[in-house]
């Protein structure tokens, strides 16, 4: 580590060389590479952490790039996995982090074998079920996380830390309806207000490794288009009937709350992901599927474009089939075109 290229960082007296030491030998999983988690992941690789694993289970695409600072137009021309593109930009910013990334689903199989290692979570995601899955894996192993959203111009974060705080279900018991909830396909979303959540949880994560006594334990709340801030101490909240972090009810690790079908967020579009572990060979399925569909691939996904439906599949058969957002039609044409 060459303490000259953060000098300024440990002038700071909240880190200070002993900090930076931390910061160098601790291990941080960004799980969504999208909006916050490409914005708090440049901080952390500038900051100097020393390993970043990145997972995200979608591709680059153009109308990504207003708010996802670390893509290109060559990434969504390419339609890169955002996890392998977000390496690519991230080695280039500090070649001393190591960078592993993962291009898939957070669930309940894989996430103990993603996060093996690391001491913290900084959640990129899009959807509660997943935050829901990291709250479960956070109680199991006391691993502290940092909750982040953003639409629109309003946005949200906070640190959970076990045996500290309470979780995230003590805060927010079941996952609400998507009827109710306002999303980026409804209300939009500007990268003000992008920057400033994954700041605020970058921050968060900094003083959990420097251990700073300032109490990283507030609820942000902020909407930078009205000029409103609030913050909501979490000092003692914790629900005494909480089911995760009392009760030990994981039932998103579990994996019995765990959908097969998710539609995404402002993509009229419904991820599939097969019900068994299996690898596809590209170049085979794209002799068969020449004839009906417009197919390229390369060693990271396969795109498919038939009919109204473009469909990106990755080599564990998971796929995000685009142009629906009903999940029986997803189901249809992904059994129709990719036949499991």
């Amino acid at each position: 580590m060459r303490s000259d290229r953060y000098s300024r960082q440990i002038l700071f007296k909240g880190i200070g060389p002993a900090g930076q030491t931390a910061i160098h030998d601790t291990s941080v999983a960004v799980v969504g590479c999208g909006a916050l988690g490409t914005c708090s992941s440049e901080m952390l690789v500038r900051a100097g952490i020393g390993t970043l694993v990145l997972v995200d289970r979608d591709f680059v695409e153009l109308s990504n790039l207003h708010r996802q600072g670390l893509f290109t137009e060559q990434d969504a021309r390419e339609g890169l996995p955002k996890a392998v593109a977000a390496e690519r930009a991230l080695s280039r910013i500090n070649s001393e982090v190591t960078i592993r990334a993962f291009v898939n689903d957070v669930t309940s199989e894989n996430i103990a074998e993603i996060c093996a290692g690391c001491s913290l979570i900084v959640d990129g995601t899009d959807n509660f079920e997943t935050r829901y899955l990291i709250n479960d894996y956070s109680v199991q192993t006391g691993t502290p996380w940092v909750y982040g959203a953003c639409v629109g111009s309003f946005g949200t974060s906070c640190a959970f830390v076990p045996g500290r705080t309470g979780c995230f279900r003590c805060l927010c018991e079941d996952p609400p309806s998507g009827a109710g909830i306002e999303t980026c396909d409804t209300a939009g979303v500007i990268a003000p207000i992008v920057h400033t959540v994954a700041a605020f949880q970058a921050a968060q994560v900094l003083k959990l490794i420097t251990g700073s006594p300032a109490a990283p334990f507030q609820l942000l709340q902020v909407d930078i288009w009205e000029d409103t801030w609030r913050t909501l101490s979490l000092e003692g909240v914790k629900n005494p009937e909480c089911d995760c972090c009392v009760k030990r009810r994981l039932v998103f690790l579990e994996g019995s709350q765990e959908s097969r079908l998710t539609r995404l967020c402002g993509r009229n579009a419904v991820q599939i992901s097969p019900g068994r572990s299996v690898r596809l060979d590209f170049s085979e399925l794209s002799d068969r599927l020449a004839r009906t569909a417009q197919v390229d691939f390369n060693e990271y996904m396969m795109r498919i474009k038939v009919a109204e439906f473009e469909i990106a599949l990755f080599p564990d058969g998971r796929s995000i089939i685009k142009g629906t957002d009903d999940p029986g039609l997803a189901r249809a044409v992904y059994s129709r075109y990719i036949g499991m």
